[in-house]
């Protein structure tokens, strides 16, 4: 069929999805397989309008970026002041207002050890920098350290370097030829601390590891899976004892989803670089950072040309996006903010108190982490992102008008956080009928 044909479909008469369908690819989708996408035409709060007037709670905040609520009015009204002054500028040899005073703000709620922001637009390139920084921080001090050490079963993005550094999985295969090596431990989850800690000391006594990159206390693509503050403590004292620059992406843990800011202020120890993304900007617009120490930074600084760091974006630090994020930290920052946090956490504590007393024989654990909750429902397939069942989960869900998207069988909730009790209730009735209906 020749283009000019294909687009007789794109007439008022055909509905978005179908025009969707003969137009798009979408993400981690088997497009064979697929049915028709969703048209969403408005969203507002903690509520998605489909098309056909249907409305979905959108309880993983669209993929764990929406933080306030969508369409939030103070957001809007920041942007569109924003572009109505300047809506971009190249920031090689130029600078504006919103990302410097977004550096200062997020300064501000960072571990005391950060000192520097180098801007990105996505999870994925926000790890890349922090990779790229931790290989030629070491070959611009002319020594050599190449090894990098990641948990088991991670997930740090889809470029190429975000994928080396994640667990070998379906993700990967296609590109583990292209992939460099990467050395893992064990997540240090309970009764696992001992072993995770022992496979790390054996794998720095050959004093060639660069980095270790993790994603504290949560592991969010991966399953959900959760581990303790003093069980990471411990691997990052032993990484500070051998000169190893400690990596933490915080794309899916930053600005309160575990319960404080950042995940990593439940440590005692601090990374030397975290990354950062998803909700910098309250889900409104792309926008990603990477931070670092000054030790860091410092090793960069020279007359040598050759040790500059040679990375960056068309749309490094958008003013426009920078201007979402700093609205984000003002609701961030707000009282009711924390007050929310508290309740959804309280929330999922009942919840998860309910569960365990109703459906023992239903659910192989659950995990609870601030506004984060995953349980895992048993099968007699191994836990896995393809398990069978993800597709009848999530289709009932929908069914059901909630949005939620299992990784597998492990179901989890992930909500804005101005997501009401009422809606919450609707959320955790779904999740029950949905076991009543699981042999």
């Amino acid at each position: 069929m020749k283009k000019t044909e294909s687009l007789v479909n794109n007439s008022p008469s055909t509905s978005i999805a179908q025009q969707d369908q003969d137009t798009i690819w979408h993400p981690y989708t088997q497009m064979q397989t697929a049915g028709l996408a969703i048209p969403i035409v408005k969203a507002k709060a903690a509520t998605l309008y489909a098309e056909d007037g249907s409305t979905y709670i959108d309880a993983i905040s669209s993929w764990w970026v929406n933080l306030y609520g969508h369409s939030h009015p103070y957001i809007a009204k920041k942007v569109y002041e924003q572009l109505l002054n300047l809506e971009h500028v190249i920031f090689a040899g130029f600078t504006h207002p919103p990302a410097v005073h977004l550096s200062r703000r997020l300064l501000e709620i960072l571990p005391n050890n950060q000192s520097k922001i180098f801007f990105s637009d996505n999870g994925s390139t926000a790890v890349e920098v922090g990779l790229k920084m931790a290989f030629q921080y070491w070959y611009n001090k002319g020594i050599a350290k190449t090894k990098v050490v990641a948990f088991k079963n991670a997930y740090h993005g889809d470029t190429f370097g975000a994928m080396a550094v994640s667990g070998r999985s379906a993700f990967t295969a296609p590109f583990a030829s292209f992939l460099f090596d990467v050395h893992y431990i064990d997540v240090p989850v309970n009764g696992k601390e001992k072993e995770s800690l022992a496979q790390l000391e054996a794998l720095l006594q050959e004093g060639d590891t660069a980095a270790f990159i993790f994603e504290p206390l949560v592991q969010g693509a991966g399953g959900m899976i959760m581990y303790e503050p003093t069980a990471l403590d411990a691997l990052l004292d032993l990484c500070k004892q051998n000169e190893v620059i400690c990596i933490a992406d915080e794309v899916m843990t930053g600005f309160g989803r575990t319960g404080k800011y950042f995940a990593c202020e439940y440590l005692h120890h601090q990374p030397d670089i975290m990354c950062l993304s998803k909700g910098i900007t309250g889900g409104t617009m792309a926008l990603a950072v990477t931070t670092c120490s000054q030790t860091i930074y410092d090793a960069f600084l020279s007359d040598d040309k050759l040790k500059t760091f040679f990375h960056g974006h068309s749309y490094t630090a958008n003013p426009t996006a920078c201007a979402a994020a700093l609205a984000s930290m003002d609701l961030l920052l707000q009282d009711d903010c924390s007050a929310n946090l508290n309740r959804i956490n309280k929330n999922h504590l009942q919840f998860n108190k309910l569960l365990q007393a109703k459906y023992p024989d239903k659910i192989a654990n659950t995990r609870l982490r601030g506004t984060i909750f995953a349980l895992e429902i048993k099968t007699k397939e191994t836990t896995s992102y393809l398990n069978n069942i993800r597709d009848f989960i999530a289709a009932f869900f929908l069914e059901k008008g909630v949005l939620l998207r299992p990784l597998g069988n492990v179901v989890y909730i992930l909500p804005p956080y101005c997501i009401s009790n009422k809606e919450l209730e609707r959320v955790y009735a779904v999740i029950m009928e949905l076991l009543e209906r699981i042999d």
